[in-house]
């Protein structure tokens, strides 16, 4: 089984056309063998953009994840191939597959065409605090010293990590996603967006698990700046079924919303 490459200051670090090697910065905080499903989720956003072929003139308006499994640390693989191509509209799906493995992760992106100037832009401003006027909180016990915990800077304008219920969180990536590249916009989105559920737990992580097999963002237009804001809450029933969401910020206002299905349960 491959090693991550806890020495390169990035999420993961190219090893061809298609093949990508995770850091230990991708490791998430419930299991050592497991990435943060962040990073690979941005991952598949960023092959959605970047694939051969892609029309400059139209960008991402909804990815729905599916997460098939627990995704390792291990190099993966991404394809993609169109599904739906129209003039205004597109359909496109990513696959993400570890060596000598089953599919783990799939996503599929709906990208839209834009043509600037052509309404006028509605807006939403802040109702909380800008990440300047928001605090540091402690991240909750991770037996591990590197993972996604520390690849991510956050600042809490509500609620924290170790508190339950609603909590609003700036989030902004310390590392690149790809080793050498610039951080595009979507990056800054995907890598943080799964995050929403740990954000607002609303039972004790001692004692229960949230597993989320799904995410979706939809974005009505792509952050500025380095910093991203999950607003987020939870709502679980009392037969373990839930639900995440998040109202998604930058420093300017309302970008757009992710959603992640949950299976709540008892540890043990």
């Amino acid at each position: 089984m491959a090693v991550p490459v806890s020495d390169t200051e990035a999420f993961f670090q190219q090893a061809g056309d298609r093949r990508f090697v995770p850091t230990a910065y991708t490791r998430g905080p419930w299991d050592e063998h497991s990435q943060h499903a962040g990073p690979p989720a941005a991952l598949l956003g960023r092959a959605v953009q970047l694939r051969p072929g892609a029309r400059e003139d139209m960008r991402l308006a909804r990815i729905t994840f599916e997460i098939l499994r627990p995704v390792p640390l291990r190099p993966l693989s991404v394809t993609t191939r169109t599904l739906r191509e129209g003039r205004s509209v597109e359909l496109v799906e990513a696959s993400l597959t570890p060596d000598g493995a089953d599919e783990v992760m799939r996503a599929t992106a709906l990208r839209i065409r834009t043509a600037p100037g052509s309404v006028s832009p509605t807006s939403e401003s802040l109702t909380f605090p800008p990440p300047e006027r928001s605090r540091s909180e402690p991240f909750f016990p991770v037996p591990w010293e590197v993972g996604y915990h520390t690849a991510m800077d956050t600042r809490f304008a509500a609620g924290s990590f170790l508190g339950q219920g609603p909590a609003t969180c700036w989030m902004r990536m310390r590392v690149p996603l790809v080793e050498g590249e610039k951080i595009m916009p979507l990056d800054r989105v995907l890598v943080a967006a799964d995050s929403g559920n740990g954000l607002s737990h609303v039972l004790d992580f001692a004692s229960h698990v949230f597993i989320n097999p799904d995410l979706t963002v939809h974005l009505h237009r792509h952050p500025l700046g380095e910093w991203v804001c999950l607003d987020a809450r939870t709502s679980i029933d009392a037969d373990g079924t839930g639900m995440a969401e998040a109202a998604l910020h930058d420093e300017r206002g309302s970008i757009g919303r992710s959603v992640q299905s949950l299976f709540v349960g008892t540890r043990g």
